[in-house]
């Protein structure tokens, strides 16, 4: 890639439509302010569950198409975040869900649970020394809530970033690039307090959804004093929305809420939070900048 902008974001996400709930507004905002925003997904989402009972053909035990069909969805979340750079590690269906951990899917010898971490590692090497991002954002070591392709997703950015960074490792994917700050996602413990308790409060009003999800349900939940970014991206809030509603076999939004397949509501978080655990802080307390600190 030449002529590469002077800020360039790379999030590399498990299944379409994490990038949407995690980061969508994050996304938003570094995209409509002139930043390369690149999105790595690493399966298709073969294994979800499908909400609208119209579409619940498509799931793996039916006609096995969910994953063709999230493809479309993401790319109608990707024009609503603004981002044109959006790639399935190693090429679309390159590897498969894996489903939730302990499912006989683990074991598929095609489910990314399955996939060599350095040939993983590798395609996304490809990627890092293309775009050349100063800002890597993914999952902690647990993928936020044990599903394995989030963990897998985890450690093979985690790997790859360390490779792309070695000049004696495949100079064919090209020049050696390393990346100046990593964040992995979070969110404060007081924060989803408070919007679990705004959802309480409306639920009263409307009955939004027929349950209530409980912070333990939220991937990511740090105690306040682990984040090291908080990104106010209240004003892509909306944007944020329309990206999850697109996709629909997945998540259902209601106002400032949203379910997955359980159909327990959850808020929707109009400030985006990081944890910093590579590179160095650009501000003496909390970050409301990814790029921080970080020269062109």
């Amino acid at each position: 890639m030449t002529d590469l902008p002077g800020r360039r974001l790379l999030l590399v996400h498990a299944h379409p439509d994490d990038e949407s709930i995690n980061n969508g507004a994050t996304m938003a905002k570094y995209a409509a302010e002139g930043a390369h925003v690149t999105l790595v997904t690493c399966t298709l989402g073969e294994e979800g569950e499908v909400i609208p009972p119209g579409l619940a053909h498509l799931a793996a035990d039916r006609d096995n198409t969910l994953g063709a069909h999230r493809m479309g969805e993401l790319a109608a979340a990707m024009k609503e975040l603004g981002v044109t750079d959006h790639r399935f590690l190693g090429g679309p269906g390159c590897y498969r869900d894996s489903g939730m951990m302990g499912a006989p899917q683990n074991a598929v010898p095609t489910s990314f649970w399955q996939a060599d971490l350095d040939e993983a590692a590798a395609s996304l090497v490809e990627v890092i020394r293309e775009v050349r991002p100063q800002v890597l954002v993914t999952y902690d070591p647990d993928g936020g809530y044990g599903h394995p392709d989030h963990i897998k997703a985890h450690r093979v950015a985690m790997r790859a970033a360390d490779l792309a960074a070695e000049p004696a490792f495949r100079r064919d994917l090209g020049d050696p690039y390393d990346i100046a700050k990593i964040y992995w996602n979070c969110v404060p413990m007081s924060v989803v307090e408070a919007g679990f308790a705004r959802l309480r409060e409306a639920g009263r009003e409307g009955d939004l959804f027929p349950g209530v999800a409980s912070p333990q349900d939220v991937p990511g939940v740090v105690p306040d004093d682990e984040v090291t970014a908080a990104v106010d991206t209240a004003a892509y809030a909306p944007r944020k929305a329309a990206a999850m509603r697109a996709h629909a076999t997945q998540i259902a939004v209601d106002g400032p809420f949203f379910a997955l397949s359980n159909d327990l509501g959850q808020p929707l978080f109009p400030t985006e939070y990081y944890k910093l655990v590579r590179g160095r802080a650009g501000a003496a307390g909390r970050e409301d900048d990814l790029f921080a600190g970080v020269d062109a």
